[in-house]
């Protein structure tokens, strides 16, 4: 497990610089804010993983142009031909970490930079898990109505965002798979699959 997060760190850092060079702080935002599996990310996480990338070879660090303030300077990276190459090479990937609950969500934050055929067979992996996952709710005890009232609440919540979730993959993938003829291109951010799912238009 600590493997395949160090793994997803490494791939959403390198993804974050493709877009532009960032200092620490930047990163640790970034990464907060927009990223899933690293919404409570530490300092003390992402400076070791900036160094192995940085021993690596694939990023670099750089130090302020402006004079020294009495303010600690902030160190800049940036990826180099080694990290894009990287990144691209991660990209390109569509295993099975791709698709399940830690990684799902960093993909598709980087979908923009991958290729459509890449982005259907990730979709289609993600769609996959969650079907399986509804069909066992489905004919668990407790959607037989075995168990108590609050017992019974509770796998009713979790079939029906399955369910929500279940159709927004769907309509995300049927509008990728329309766009297979133009690769590399971005999908129409205004059709209906690319809300949120359970949010309705008024």
């Amino acid at each position: 497990m600590a493997a395949r997060r160090q793994h997803l760190l490494d791939f959403a850092i390198l993804g974050l610089l493709h877009e532009a060079p960032m200092h620490g702080y930047e990163l640790r935002k970034r990464l907060n804010q927009a990223l899933g599996p690293f919404r409570a990310l530490s300092f003390g996480t992402l400076y070791p993983a900036l160094r192995e990338l940085l021993d690596g070879g694939l990023i670099t660090e750089s130090g302020p142009s402006a004079p020294a303030t009495t303010r600690r300077p902030r160190i800049v990276y940036e990826l180099t031909s080694r990290g894009r190459d990287r990144f691209s090479e991660l990209a390109a990937r569509a295993d099975e970490t791709s698709y399940e609950d830690d990684g799902f969500e960093l993909r598709v934050a980087f979908f923009a930079r991958t290729e459509s055929s890449v982005r259907v067979r990730i979709l289609e992996g993600r769609l996959a898990t969650l079907q399986d996952r509804l069909r066992e709710i489905r004919g668990s005890a407790h959607a037989q109505g075995v168990g108590d009232i609050w017992t019974r609440a509770v796998s009713r919540h979790n079939e029906e965002s399955l369910e929500r979730d279940v159709r927004w993959l769907a309509e995300l993938l049927a509008a990728e798979r329309g766009s297979l003829t133009r690769p590399g291109t971005l999908t129409d951010p205004t059709h209906p699959a690319f809300r949120p799912p359970g949010r309705t238009v008024s």
